[in-house]
């Protein structure tokens, strides 16, 4: 099992905040390496993944530590930017294309299954 190096930042006590946790898939010295990117909005981690701040995105994660929840929202996020390129006649940038792509396109059927067929009126 993986374990990771991140730790979260302090939260002031009785801040009812939801973070977001962008999880980054860099170059290193050896191969790829995953790194961890706190934000403190959605807003901010759909700006930070249109204008490049991040480079090769795998994961978006909330969490709110006062109410105890965390969630992935990758698939929300992918959407809102799919959502944002079609409404200004944009193509999706490079270097978010696969994250979208990944989290946007339907799902293909697993080995030995099949789609469901189309039904009759």
């Amino acid at each position: 099992m993986r374990t990771s190096t991140w730790t979260p930042g302090a939260v002031p006590y009785g801040a009812d905040q939801t973070l977001y946790l962008i999880i980054d898939r860099q170059a290193g010295s050896g191969g790829f390496r995953e790194i961890e990117i706190e934000r403190a909005s959605f807003e901010t981690v759909i700006s930070d993944l249109m204008s490049g701040r991040v480079n090769d995105p795998r994961r978006v994660i909330a969490f709110n530590t006062l109410e105890h929840w965390s969630e992935d929202i990758s698939q929300q996020v992918a959407q809102e930017i799919q959502s944002r390129c079609d409404i200004a006649g944009e193509r999706i940038p490079e270097h978010i294309g696969d994250f979208v792509g990944d989290f946007t396109m339907p799902m293909a059927p697993r080995a030995g299954q099949q789609r469901p067929a189309p039904r009759s009126r």
